[in-house]
């Protein structure tokens, strides 16, 4: 067997900061939306999983909350998330923004990956926003911290160079057979996925705080033959976010429902019923008992 048909299968990891791009870079290379994506720092508060099979290799790619300064339990249960996530790649894709100065935040999870002493690609992503020239001296930065680190530019929104990643990345990977059935393309729950869409669309529709203390339980998914009936429970912290994301007139709530039943319905290939209600559970992100229910 050559070198070109030798099949690999492994797992990738996607580390970094918060609002580098991460859960734009694992739907293009799954080719599905498997992971929110919003403008926001911290949308990603748990491990997701896409996989890509292709014929000369299969990606288990794991999307890790971003690092960043804990101030709630919940916070420290994302931190200890990343930390499992950079534990488990066999693989690991540091992803960092194009035309911004490493700072801290950067700094420190690229120490934690290179202290693993595992195969990895840094990633320059968002290159479509900024000038070429000014990737230079970002290059040479990361190439003196990471001298023998393969180091990718490219844009996970529009494409740009990830087909070149991608290449690097399969020549990382071990040798072996796929891990995963070939029609499975993420380990998430349609009922997961649901919750998921609901608060993507409360973070593209609320401002300042009130998506961070807000989160979205499912508590009916019931598949009908041509319909399926969501009935979801949006978990805010105070009861003046209830009254805002609720809206004058429960405009805000029925704008909420109305863009998640269309992403749904189009994920789902069918007719859905949404069905959302607004709770107020003060101090529920430093609650272990509701976290674990919410599965953070």
């Amino acid at each position: 067997m050559t070198t070109q048909e030798v099949h690999r299968a492994g797992f990738l990891t996607l580390a970094g900061r918060t609002n580098v791009g991460k859960s734009t870079l694992l739907n293009r290379l799954i080719g599905h939306k498997v992971a929110i994506v919003s403008p926001k720092p911290q949308t990603t508060r748990r491990r997701i999983v896409g996989i890509r099979t292709d014929p000369d290799a299969q990606l288990i790619v794991i999307d890790a909350p971003g690092f960043h300064q804990a101030q709630h339990l919940l916070n420290r249960r994302m931190l200890d998330t990343a930390h499992r996530c950079l534990a488990e790649g066999e693989v690991i894709a540091l992803v960092v923004e194009a035309g911004r100065k490493l700072a801290p935040e950067d700094r420190d999870p690229l120490q934690r990956v290179l202290a693993l002493k595992r195969p990895t690609v840094i990633v320059i992503n968002k290159v479509d926003r900024v000038a070429r020239q000014l990737l230079l001296p970002q290059i040479d930065e990361l190439q003196r911290l990471a001298p023998n680190t393969e180091i990718v530019p490219l844009s996970a929104l529009t494409g740009e160079n990830v087909e070149a990643f991608l290449h690097v990345v399969k020549g990382l990977l071990p040798p072996g057979p796929p891990l995963m059935p070939a029609d499975e393309y993420t380990d998430q729950t349609e009922r997961m996925l649901a919750a998921e869409i609901i608060r993507e669309k409360i973070f593209h529709a609320m401002r300042q705080e009130i998506p961070f203390s807000t989160a979205v339980e499912v508590e009916q998914f019931v598949e009908e033959e041509h319909l399926i009936r969501i009935e979801a429970l949006i978990i805010v912290a105070r009861e003046s976010h209830k009254g805002m994301v609720i809206g004058a007139g429960g405009r805000q709530l029925k704008t909420i429902g109305t863009h998640a039943r269309l992403e749904l319905e189009e994920l789902f290939e069918r007719k859905v019923f949404l069905a959302l209600r607004v709770k107020v559970e003060p101090g529920w992100h430093e609650d272990p008992r509701k976290l674990k229910e919410l599965g953070l």
